[in-house]
């Protein structure tokens, strides 16, 4: 009875520790552009236009993802309208089954060992309260939710390269099928990839040819995708083959995509960014990864790991949030490893840094600009206004938080992994109530006010040499991105107005501007 008892408090603990990260303090953030603004303004504008099959931003079509995100994001602007909470809430409710899948799936791999309940909790804590999760699991955008995806289709592809079961088979092709209605060929590659080099390495690939070209799974994933896909390319022609296909797909991989490119060794340093605060155990882990070659589940890990950054390295186009469909296994990795490490002070060393880091961000910010590091005038406008901020609340939670994780630190006596996660806890409260907050503010503050204000003006609107979407869900009207004309009210960035253009200053904050052009 007591056993049982425990037993219901960690999967109480399994199923909440997600919710509260992602669920935390979601709505008070302004939605930060470009993406969060255009995915929130592309569902805004289905109601608009009473048409859910297509996306528009602005007025043009728009063809940088699939459907399926903007149908989960227009569920909940239906419900509850279009705020920062509806359009947020897909991402935080597919993040948190993400982490509750690492964490399942660290919890079977655990029982193998005796260790099912520690595997699970530890893997979830791992999965929700690193960096990456935290801030993709709370963004407006797509990548939750494939990531959620990825990693449900590949976990079921192991349990049933693992046990011939076909169950899991066909429920990696729903996966699959749905992943592609979320981003594309991107949800059926990195599968269809990891498994393959897999069963290549075991010298398996009659097995993976069976559940390659299993019929039954591709009627599942055909009759999940095919439809949109016929739908959108009979509603636009070729313009949708050019803009998804060949500008968000190919292009993406072969050339840097509206300017985002990077070295071949970007994700190198970017993959420990995103698994921060659980270093420690990541290079505990990387120090196996010889000997886990000779087990079966952690080589197919690390062969989705590896793949997933090597093709993202190749890749012409460079982003952060990439990395994560190889972090996956990382987290999974971390659980089954979590005995590896022993010294709490050292577990919990990059989780005090991070810590640290988020106690002086407003001094660190201050530095940057009297030094020169920001560079682009916008940001230097905008951050400047950290002078106009109140600090008193900021400092209190980030101050209090780093507090209690030292005292965490060195004075408890529990194992290292739980140490850490208690400590990884509070880092998630720092950035969730604290970071996060002050850096919307400093970035969308005004852009989000300008919005608001320009609800009362009855003139035609548009954007002038500024890409913000947020405007337009804020001011809750479709705004061109044009030249402004006489006799319209422009948002503008203030270095990007021209130096002999005639208007009318309705607000400034910071870089953005709200004008009338004479």
């Amino acid at each position: 009875m007591k056993r049982l008892d425990v037993d219901r408090q960690l999967g109480w603990l399994l199923f909440l520790i997600p919710l509260a990260a992602f669920l935390f303090n979601l709505g008070s953030i302004p939605l930060f552009d470009v993406d969060e603004g255009a995915f929130s303004e592309a569902t805004r504008e289905m109601f608009v236009r009473h048409d859910f099959l297509s996306t528009w931003l602005n007025g043009a079509p728009r063809f940088d993802k699939p459907i399926l995100i903007y149908w989960c994001q227009a569920i909940f602007v239906w419900l509850f309208g279009p705020n920062e909470w509806a359009f947020r809430l897909p991402s935080a409710l597919a993040a948190s089954a993400w982490c509750w899948a690492v964490g399942i799936f660290a919890g079977e791999q655990g029982a193998k060992t005796g260790n099912a309940h520690h595997a699970a909790i530890f893997g979830t804590t791992v999965a929700a309260t690193s960096l990456g999760v935290i801030f993709i699991g709370r963004a407006a955008t797509a990548d939750a939710l494939l990531n959620m995806l990825i990693a449900l289709s590949l976990f079921d592809s192991w349990r049933h390269l693992e046990s011939g079961k076909r169950a899991p088979l066909l429920r990696s092709y729903l996966w699959i099928g749905l992943g592609v209605l979320t981003k594309g060929p991107v949800a059926l590659m990195i599968p269809a990839a990891t498994t393959l080099i897999y069963c290549l390495s075991f010298r398996r690939m009659r097995d993976w040819t069976r559940s390659v070209f299993d019929p039954t799974g591709w009627v599942i994933l055909l009759a999940v995708t095919v439809p949109w896909y016929a739908a959108a390319l009979s509603i636009h022609g070729q313009a949708f083959i050019d803009g998804f296909i060949l500008k968000h797909n190919v292009e993406r991989f072969s050339g840097s995509l509206e300017g985002h490119s990077g070295s071949i060794f970007y994700y190198l340093a970017i993959v420990p960014v995103l698994l921060l605060p659980w270093l420690t155990w990541l290079v505990a882990s990387l120090l196996k990864i010889k000997s886990d070659m000779g087990d079966p589940l952690r080589r197919f890990l690390w062969i989705w790991a590896i793949f997933v950054i090597g093709f993202f390295s190749l890749s012409g186009t460079k982003l952060p949030h990439y990395a994560l469909y190889g972090c996956t296994p990382l987290f999974v990795l971390i659980a089954l490893n979590r005995e590896l490490v022993r010294n709490a002070r050292l577990a919990a060393l990059p989780a005090l840094i991070v810590l640290c880091v988020a106690l002086t961000l407003p001094s660190i910010l201050g530095d940057a600009l009297r030094k020169g590091w920001i560079e682009d005038p916008f940001y230097v406008l905008q951050i400047g206004r950290i002078a106009e901020v109140k600090l008193f609340g900021y400092h209190g939670v980030t101050g209090l938080t780093l507090a209690a994780a030292a005292m965490a630190v060195f004075i408890l006596h529990n194992d290292a992994w739980k140490r850490t996660s208690f400590v990884a806890g509070l880092t998630l409260l720092s950035v969730t109530a604290a970071v996060a907050p002050l850096m919307g503010e400093l970035l969308q503050g005004p852009t989000k006010r300008a919005g608001i204000a320009a609800r009362a003006y009855k003139e035609p609107m548009v954007l002038w040499n500024f890409h913000a979407p947020s405007f337009s869900v804020y001011r809750q009207g479709v705004t061109p991105t044009e030249q402004a004309q006489p006799g319209q009210i422009a948002l503008t960035r203030a270095d990007r107005l021209p130096a002999d253009a005639k208007v009318d200053v309705l607000q400034r904050e910071g870089g953005v501007m709200l004008v009338r052009v004479k």
